[in-house]
């Protein structure tokens, strides 16, 4: 046991800090043209912006934001001003804690390729004592061996860049900008790669107001759906509407989260807006969002009062089973397919169906929670982690488990469910060790996935994954064969083994009838009057 790991404790998830909402917008010709150059108009500034904060890197503070936001507040407005400049310092903190992750990266791989070639060509890993296993062969080792003064100039390049709070941003997507000189692989042309690069590098995005009109004076939207924009200065003279404002010909209604929506606005409680353009439908959308109160989380006890589902992620279905309060397995196993090939809106919409029929079970089931596993996948998709087996790493990379564990936990909190994560620490050896082979019946054959689920919600309730041992076979006085019934963690001497209450299955008799068993009455001749009372000597005559 002194190579297993420390075990994680199990917690339950917090739920969704904000929700967005989206709708279309039908506009007309005019209107379209309209938002196209007002969002290159401003897509504009916050790039020249992007620009100015990236030169100032780690010396700028909050006399620099405000020369910044002067500066823009006369070419547009001060709410537009406030919006882009907001905008750009999320974008470059994200752009530094996305260079923070590949300093690290980077130098975990150095650290994996220096041990592998500091042992022998075919050496094995001991892991008792930390040893990496080398490489196979000595073609192997050399190709390392470049690949790790590779990764060495590479390191050097961004801690450069890192120490002088250098970022690198590309407006539109290093993808969409890839792209570019690839046209004929992307079958795109030219004007439909403008189109869409256009369409990226747009600003249409207003932070909400508390207090004001509707939640939001730079993208107004009524209770009824009519939305309106606050032109910049230098488009002020499109304006359609007083306080330089166009107001569009469509109109919104939002279908999930409406009713919530418009208590906001009615309210005057910030909301925030953002438009954009969908070239290859060739619609445009408007995005609503809010930030919500933090929910107390709720606590672990109380989440797996009613039991648990244990659920097993695997790269197409999702294998789960209700465990009760005691750790028992109830009912029948369960699995949630869902098809990840094909477009990025297709695997979404596979794991929203996936995950509505796994709530859906867990209402019908009566639970409270479900467990999950809280995995992590960036480590183990690394060359050095697995060597040359890349279909097993392909498939770690392609499996979302960010963005399942990010569905679940906001589409469980709408159904009051509560989402514990547990170490996924040898669930899935322990869960097939212990629990596959038992379950299994002639008419059901139980998968390591469900094994798996099974060590899962044990792990999230608090119970060990092995089941309970039975006693030698001289030790079992009721001669039933394996006695391995779960008690609860509370019951007292749950280890030690079980009383036999009094009664005719067990054999055994209670102390009161034990004292007496020498002077009572055998029970031989059923229903006579003295099998129901007790037998006492009548007095000798005195006189014989």
């Amino acid at each position: 046991m002194g190579g297993l790991r420390e075990l994680a404790v199990s917690f339950v998830v917090p739920g969704p800090a904000g929700v967005a909402i989206r709708d279309r917008l039908r506009v007309s010709e005019t209107d379209a043209a309209l938002l196209a150059e007002a969002g290159v108009f401003l897509g504009s500034l916050a790039a020249g912006d992007l620009a100015e904060r990236s030169r100032q890197g780690l010396t700028h503070d909050g006399a620099s934001w405000a020369v910044r936001k002067r500066a823009l507040t006369g070419r547009s407005s001060a709410r537009w001003a406030g919006s882009i400049t907001k905008a750009v310092h999320d974008q470059w903190a994200l752009a530094r804690r996305s260079q923070a992750a590949h300093l690290a990266w980077l130098r975990g791989q150095i650290a994996q390729i220096e041990a592998r070639l500091a042992r022998p060509l075919g050496a094995k890993a001991n892991k008792r004592e930390g040893l990496a296993r080398g490489y196979a062969t000595r073609a192997e080792w050399h190709a390392k061996s470049r690949r790790l003064n590779a990764l060495k100039d590479r390191l050097a390049v961004v801690e450069a860049d890192w120490a002088a709070g250098r970022v690198h941003v590309v407006r539109g997507g290093k993808r969409l900008a890839h792209t570019r000189h690839h046209l004929d692989d992307a079958g795109l042309s030219e004007q439909a790669w403008r189109e869409r690069w256009q369409a990226e590098r747009m600003f249409l995005a207003a932070d909400g107001e508390s207090g004001k009109r509707f939640g939001n004076e730079t993208i107004r939207v009524t209770d009824t759906g009519q939305v309106s924009i606050r032109l910049p200065a230098a488009l002020a003279h499109l304006a359609n509407a007083p306080h330089s404002r166009y107001v569009l010909d469509a109109t919104v209604r939002f279908q999930h989260r409406g009713q919530e929506w418009r208590d906001r606005i009615t309210a005057n409680r910030a909301v925030a807006y953002r438009i954009h353009h969908d070239v290859t439908c060739g619609r445009w959308y408007v995005t609503a969002s809010w930030q919500r109160a933090a929910a107390p989380v709720l606590p672990l006890r109380a989440a797996l009062a009613r039991g648990v589902v244990g659920v097993d992620m695997n790269d197409d279905h999702l294998a789960a089973w209700r465990l009760d309060v005691h750790g028992n397995p109830v009912g029948a196993p369960r699995r949630f397919f869902y098809d990840l090939s094909g477009s990025a809106e297709h695997r979404d919409a596979q794991l929203r169906h996936a995950l509505s029929r796994l709530l859906h079970y867990t209402q019908r089931c009566g639970a409270a929670a479900i467990a999950l596993e809280d995995l992590d996948f960036t480590d183990g998709t690394s060359r050095e982690q697995h060597g040359r087996n890349k279909r097993f790493r392909r498939l770690l990379a392609r499996f979302p488990t960010a963005k399942l564990k990010a569905r679940l936990v906001s589409m469980a909190a709408e159904q009051d469910i509560a989402v514990v994560a547990v170490d996924p620490a040898y669930t899935s050896r322990w869960g097939a060790q212990h629990w596959q082979k038992p379950l299994t019946t002639p008419t059901r054959k139980i998968s390591r996935h469900h094994a798996a689920s099974i060590a899962v919600g044990r792990r999230a309730l608090g119970h060990p994954i092995r089941r309970r041992t039975a006693p030698p076979p001289h030790h079992q006085s009721d001669d039933a064969g394996h006695r391995t019934a779960q008690a609860g963690p509370e019951a007292r001497g749950r280890e030690e083994s079980r009383t036999h209450p009094p009664g005719p299955r067990t054999g055994c008799v209670s102390p009161v009838v034990e004292r007496t068993r020498g002077t009572s009455l055998p029970n031989t001749v059923r229903g006579s009057a003295t099998e129901q009372q007790s037998w006492q000597q009548d007095s000798l005559p005195l006189s014989v």
